[in-house]
């Protein structure tokens, strides 16, 4: 196999890449509008809850992200999974939140079992979204 025969598959990559980079940008400014305490500013002045709950967030997302990508029938199937996705980390956060209350102020506060507990419940929910989708 020769390297023109390999890059063959190169526009869809990019197109699936470039939709993914897209959901998880838009996920991030919903997700943030959501949460009331601001994640990137409490992670910029250091705040470890606040990095910890993100990234496992994110995480929860780019797990069914993937499998939406790779099940997908087209881009378009693609997309619509991603948003499932994304509701279904939006519903975590509210879900934990009634839970946990004052998770908000928690994370702020830098309470690390708050952080690793959304964190866990993110990518909980991620995981079962994923292989729910390989159907």
């Amino acid at each position: 196999m020769d390297v023109m025969t390999s890059l063959q598959g190169l526009p869809a990559f990019l197109l699936y890449f470039a939709v993914g980079i897209a959901a998880v940008v838009l996920f991030l400014a919903l997700y943030m509008a959501v949460t009331p305490h601001r994640e990137f500013k409490l992670i910029e002045a250091g705040n470890k809850a606040a990095a910890v709950s993100l990234g496992g967030t994110m995480l929860g997302f780019t797990l069914p992200l993937a499998s939406a990508a790779t099940h997908s029938v087209s881009i378009l199937d693609m997309a619509v999974w991603s948003l499932v996705a994304l509701v279904a980390q939006l519903i975590v956060f509210v879900v934990a939140s009634l839970l946990l209350r004052g998770l908000s102020k928690r994370i702020e506060a830098g309470d690390m079992a708050a952080a690793f507990t959304l964190a866990a419940a993110s990518l909980a929910t991620g995981v079962l979204n994923a292989a729910s989708m390989s159907y």
